[in-house]
């Protein structure tokens, strides 16, 4: 076991894509911005973060997405006016950013990929682990994902990354990894099977060179190493950075200087709603479980499915 590493406070959530799977809302809405039932996809990423004990979120945007960190922001007179209309329980929901993380931004500037998106987090991060968060990855409520990964660089130090089963199919289009599966440590609440040592990885692989059935998905825990990796690689297609590149030299990297790079697999429901599909899944399953809503929907859903 290593010597405890600093705690993890620090999520960076990269928000500066275009959405263009989404257009034409995304004209003049972000897609972070879309509803999930009845609030922004964004707000679960944050709170997420926050039930897993981040205290500080940074996003990293582009210019016409300023009501991503507006959202997180009191309003005056809105909440003046509930007050004195008496309307508790819409008051008391648009303050709850109260108790998520602190919100803050900086601008990525050219879109050249995910690690460069993330080096835009550098000086705000300074010399301390953070999390990376995906927006288009959204864990089912409650999820304690982000939670096991710090548990897990707790007890081994290193950065670790969230893995996904998939298809040898679906592995081309995520990060595919070789990986050794380890015992798991005292104090990390995984079971047998669910922690793997990254010993490969290679992005959005051809079919062939697939290395497993464990991908990568949109949850990294990264050691601030990853900052001088990702200054020292080459851009890829298309002149992006690519994050991969960065967190897979960590791989082979000095355990004491940061190294090491370590997967959980999840067992918990994920949504991708960077599709159509997975965003309408998304938004289904969680109205679904919502008390208020689930019974009526569920009732409509039926009647549908007998026509």
């Amino acid at each position: 076991m290593t010597d405890t590493p600093d705690p993890v406070v620090h999520a960076v959530v990269p928000s500066a894509g275009r959405g263009t799977r989404f257009l034409p809302i995304t004209k003049s809405i972000p897609k972070e911005m879309l509803p999930i039932v009845d609030r922004p996809s964004i707000e679960y990423i944050v709170r997420e973060a926050t039930d897993a004990g981040i205290e500080d979120v940074l996003f990293v945007t582009r210019a016409g997405k300023t009501s991503i960190e507006d959202y997180f922001d009191a309003e005056g007179d809105l909440e003046a006016e509930l007050e004195r209309a008496g309307k508790t329980g819409a008051l008391e929901t648009i303050r709850e950013y109260l108790g998520y993380a602190r919100v803050h931004s900086v601008r990525q500037g050219k879109p050249l990929g995910l690690g460069h998106a993330i080096l835009q987090a550098k000086r705000h991060v300074g010399d301390a682990p953070f999390v990376v968060m995906l927006p288009d990855d959204l864990m089912e409520p409650g999820s304690r994902l982000v939670s096991k990964m710090i548990q897990v660089r707790r007890a081994l130090g290193g950065s670790v990354v969230a893995l996904l089963k998939v298809t040898p199919e679906q592995a081309t289009a995520y990060a595919s990894t070789s990986v050794e599966f380890l015992d798991i440590p005292e104090g990390v609440d995984l079971e047998d099977g669910e922690l793997v040592r990254i010993t490969d990885v290679v992005e959005k692989p051809p079919i062939d060179q697939v290395k497993s059935e464990y991908a990568v998905i949109g949850r990294y825990l990264l050691d601030p190493a990853v900052f001088e990796a990702l200054e020292q690689i080459e851009p890829g297609a298309g002149g992006e950075y690519q994050l991969t590149d960065g967190y897979a030299r960590m791989i082979d990297r000095d355990p004491a200087d940061g190294g090491g790079l370590y997967g959980v697999v999840v067992n918990e429901r994920r949504f991708d709603t960077g599709d159509k599909l997975g965003y309408l899944e998304a938004n289904v399953s969680l109205a679904l479980a919502d008390p208020r809503l689930g019974p009526a929907l569920r009732d409509y859903l039926r009647a549908e499915l007998q026509d």
